[in-house]
């Protein structure tokens, strides 16, 4: 988050002088030293981002992937003229530990085109589907795996 921060900073000063690099440097410092104090941030946490990193680059190539085949998907069912759509209501539990896992596979169901995330109760999700072909599989999808993924990696350097 630091560097992000100092990146920020050089990116919105346009140009990279020693005294501008030198108050990016202690700004930067400053930012972070307060989100550890009051916003309830740590370097172990910025340690574990950094090693969950390649996992977030597979889950949202996996995303863009998902969502084109939806696409795809959704446009076969708007220029067909025979094929009827059966909209549906799917309901399926998951065994996620952390509440940003549920709220990611919220999210990336409802940026797939034909679906949306209805709602979370507890590990308890209902999506609306625009057809019941696209509800297919969705309790087990590459999202779920590699969310549980992700929450191993972090039990382990927990």
């Amino acid at each position: 988050m630091y560097l992000l921060f100092l990146a920020v900073w050089l990116i919105l000063n346009g140009k990279v002088t020693w005294e501008i690099f030198l108050f990016g440097i202690v700004i930067s410092a400053v930012l972070f030293l307060f989100m550890c104090r009051f916003l309830d941030y740590s370097l172990k946490k910025e340690v574990l981002l950094f090693r969950l990193s390649p996992l977030f680059a597979r889950y949202f190539w996996v995303l863009v992937k998902e969502i084109v085949k939806a696409n795809v998907c959704v446009l076969k069912i708007i220029f067909s003229m025979e094929m009827q759509p059966e909209p549906a209501f799917v309901y399926f539990d998951t065994d996620f530990k952390t509440a940003t896992a549920k709220v990611l596979l919220a999210n990336s169901i409802t940026l797939t085109p034909g679906t949306i995330t209805v709602s979370v109760e507890g590990d308890r999700f209902c999506v609306h589907c625009l057809d019941r072909e696209l509800a297919d599989g969705v309790e087990d999808s590459a999202f779920v795996e590699l969310l549980k993924e992700m929450e191993e990696k972090e039990e382990q350097w927990s």
